[in-house]
């Protein structure tokens, strides 16, 4: 079946499907956007295979583009919103588009890199109507054909295209809507881009269900989005770990009602224990779904069961429906409860590769399965730990050193907004540790409060040699810690 297909399948027509601060839509809105689409596609020649680029934030015209590529058999590829002109250029290029739909005040701003033979579509042609008959799936069609090209977030202008099929699609969102319980009557807040493949799946399970999306504005005043929160009385909200960072410590979050917020999911990499623990406290009431994947397997590797949070608090928890986790060593051999080794995924939601990108292809996607860099333990119920990634390791004093338990000890101090922790040369320790460390206003804390709560904490190879306190620690589109950006940083 085709996806988009696939993911309209369970809906009813006059159901609400997005809802913004301003204006809602319903199934039978988005099917009409999505005809105007395919309509604008076929005459500018767009015949399956080709790319149809998508530059916007979350809106029904974003959809309406991603479900119209998909349905004529063509490949999706949605580009993050704030690059640098010189490097989404590259991206256009890199990727071939035929077609982009671009939102009319980037069409705008980036007016200059666009080549003449790349054909523009903006909101504006979703005031035409055409006629209303949603065309009917061909049952011949090939689900192992590419649905969209994700672009990893990456720092510079040559990110890798990670392949994602019409299988891989429909695969992970059947096992995500499987373990989430999701129905038609859930109404997710999305402060996630649909370009990032975790929002991107929030689109996918939502649509598949038959629920609602409400499109927030904007990540960077808490206050607005909760306030829609209120207003709209979503059911569900999900975040990254700098999310999370920002709206336990820094807004409102934890002291408003939200009677109707029953769901909370967090992925895009570990949060920490002690954040978890303030979640726990601030939402009792609501079912708290911890959460880990990459782009290379669509979205969702794993998950935590709510009811298993607080006896395995810090874990990732065991392979989602269909998927097979397993930690293995540098010998390919299954570690045992305690050792670390590497995530290795197997299932139908693992992309078929990279493009363009045989070497490491042969090295990360090895007979159907992913290795995925993520360096954890397992414990002997099969839950599984993370512990870092192979590149954020640091050498101290001949240990390997996780920063991410460097980072979890200081943000046990309340006033500590974010922390990201790097491993920085040192003649005596091999490489020191140094903490970029974000707090709140007129916070009451130095670098001696920190180093002395480490001291009293954890073992000496793991103690910062310094800490530098800065207003906002550099992320990349999907809100992740670009920690090689911290390494470029002069501290004197």
């Amino acid at each position: 079946m085709n996806t988009a297909d696939y993911l309209l399948k369970s809906s009813t027509d006059n159901d609400i499907v997005l809802i913004t601060p301003k204006e809602q839509y319903t199934y039978r809105d988005l099917k009409d956007a999505v005809l105007v689409m395919l309509d604008e596609f076929r005459s500018s020649g767009m015949i399956p295979g080709d790319r149809a680029g998508i530059l916007g934030s979350n809106s029904l015209f974003w959809v309406a583009s991603y479900l119209a590529a998909m349905k004529i058999g063509a490949i999706a590829v949605p580009f993050a919103t704030k690059l640098p002109q010189d490097e989404l250029a590259g991206q256009i290029g890199q990727i071939g588009c035929k077609v982009l739909c671009v939102e009319k005040r980037l069409r705008q701003k980036y007016s200059s890199i666009f080549p003449d033979s790349l054909h523009l579509l903006d909101e504006k042609v979703l005031i035409r109507r055409v006629a209303n008959t949603w065309p009917s799936d061909q049952p011949e069609f090939d689900e192992n054909q590419d649905a969209a090209w994700m672009l990893t977030s990456g720092t510079t202008a040559r990110p890798r295209v990670v392949r994602i099929t019409h299988l891989n699609i429909q695969s992970n969102t059947d096992s995500i809507i499987q373990y989430l319980g999701l129905t038609n009557s859930e109404r997710m807040m999305v402060i996630l881009p649909f370009y990032y493949c975790f929002g991107t799946s929030l689109l996918h399970t939502y649509l598949r269900s038959g629920g609602s999306l409400v499109l927030g504005d904007t990540v960077v005043f808490p206050e607005k989005v909760l306030e829609l929160m209120e207003e709209k009385a979503c059911t569900g909200f999900a975040g990254v770990p700098t999310t999370f960072q920002m709206y336990l410590r820094n807004s409102s979050f934890p002291n408003r009602a939200l009677p109707a917020l029953r769901q909370i999911q967090q992925a895009g990499g570990k949060l920490s224990t002690v954040l978890i623990e303030e979640l726990i406290r601030s939402r009792p009431e609501a079912k708290i779904y911890i959460m880990y994947g990459q782009t290379e397997a669509t979205a969702r590797l794993s998950y935590l069961p709510p009811n298993l949070l607080k006896a395995k608090i810090g874990s990732i928890g065991r392979g989602i429906p269909d998927v097979e986790l397993k930690i293995l060593n540098e010998d390919g051999v299954q570690v045992k409860p305690g050792e670390i080794g590497e995530i290795v995924a197997w299932g139908k939601n693992i992309s078929p590769g990279y493009l363009n990108e045989p070497e490491i292809n042969a090295e990360k996607f090895i007979a159907g399965s992913l290795r995925t860099g993520d360096m954890a333990i397992i414990d002997e119920d099969g839950y599984i730990y993370i512990v870092d990634r192979k590149s954020d390791f640091i050498k101290s004093y001949g240990n390997r050193v996780s920063s991410q338990e460097v980072e979890a000890c200081i943000l046990e101090i309340k006033e500590v907004v974010a922390v990201a922790v790097i491993g920085v040369p040192d003649p005596i320790r091999g490489e020191a540790i140094r903490a970029f460390v974000v707090l709140r206003t007129n916070a009451d804390v130095t670098e001696n409060t920190i180093i002395n709560h480490c001291m009293q904490r954890l073992a000496r190879y793991l103690i910062p040699r310094d800490v530098v306190f800065i207003q906002s620690l550099p992320t990349n589109q999907h809100g992740k810690v670009v920690k090689s950006e911290l390494k470029k940083i002069e501290v004197s």
